[in-house]
Order: C-alpha cells, then sequence, then structure tokens
C-alpha cells in the first residue's frame, strides 16, 4: 500500500472526544454527515482543509479516551488515508485497523503542518517530499497489512466467512 498526501498536525494526547465530540457522535448513523465534524475542537475549520488522501499527524497517545469506533470511522469518512502518530492507544489503534484506517507508528518531530508525505507501508517508510528526508515507520504485521487492504476486518470475513490469512 503506498499513500500520499499533505499533513494535519496535532499534538499529544488527542482523545476520541477531540476525534469526534460527543455532542456529535450520537445525533446521526450516517459516517459522512459525522465526518464534517472530525477534529473541530481543535480545529473548527478542519474538515474544509483535508484533501482526499491527507494525513493526521500526533504525537503521543493517540486516540486516547473512549473506545468507541466512531472515531476511526468518521476519520476514513473525512477521506484521511492514515493516522501517524509517535504512540496510538489500545483499543483505538485495534478499532482503526477493524474498519480499515491504516496507522502508522514513527516519530513525528520532522513533519509539520503542511508537509507532503509518501509512505510505503510494506517498506516501511515514510517519504516527507516537503523536507526530502526518510523516516523509519514501525511496519505493520503482514495480517494487519492485510486486513487494511480489504477495508478492514468486517469486509476480510464478508470475503471469506472466517479468517483468512494465507
Amino acid at each position: 500500500m503506498d499513500l500520499k498526501g499533505k499533513v494535519h498536525k496535532f499534538g499529544d494526547d488527542v482523545n476520541t472526544d477531540y476525534i469526534i465530540s460527543g455532542r456529535h457522535k450520537f445525533k446521526t448513523l450516517d459516517m459522512k454527515e459525522l465526518a464534517k465534524y472530525v477534529m473541530e475542537d481543535l480545529d473548527p475549520d478542519f474538515y474544509s482543509k483535508v484533501s482526499k488522501g491527507d494525513f493526521i499527524v500526533g504525537g503521543r497517545n493517540f486516540g486516547c479516551g473512549s473506545s468507541r469506533e466512531q472515531a476511526p470511522l468518521a476519520i476514513i469518512n473525512a477521506d484521511i488515508d492514515a493516522v501517524i502518530a509517535k504512540s496510538f492507544a489500545r483499543i483505538f489503534y485495534r478499532n482503526c485497523i477493524n474498519t480499515g484506517l491504516a496507522l502508522i507508528e514513527c516519530d513525528t518531530d520532522q513533519i509539520d503542518e503542511g508537509d507532503e508525505l509518501e509512505i510505503n507501508l510494506q517498506a516501511g517508510i515514510l517519504y516527507n517530499r516537503t523536507k526530502g528526508i526518510e523516516i523509519q515507520i514501525t511496519p505493520l504485521p503482514e495480517v494487519m497489512l492485510k486486513i487494511l487492504s480489504e477495508g478492514g476486518l468486517v469486509e476480510h470475513f464478508k470475503k471469506y466467512g472466517t479468517f483468512n490469512f494465507d
């Protein structure tokens, strides 16, 4: 999987209520509608700035807080291809893989707002085109890459009716 896009950068401890506020997440089951409110408490204009394929970049402990799947689903439906951070909350990490949202762990200190990135998940390489530097990323296990390539765990089960990682 190769990904290309622009950076929208946030800091440490971005919790799931910052990703999608509680005042919105129970009003609708329409994820496209919910996506309009992604990150609005940290950047009220976020949704209008996003182009298809962009990245959210954070610091440590991204996705802490509640374990609801609305957070990764809203990010996906905002056309964000991946979230890049130094570390992720465990349940958020699993929810993202299950819903088909790529997560990339790496040092994000050399990534800034607006930078253009290229990412090769199989090779474990993030290339910051803006700065001309490569950043090593924590490679995802093959099983997770397969789940992501199929659109998440539910889509994998629809396709195979069981776990199929051959």
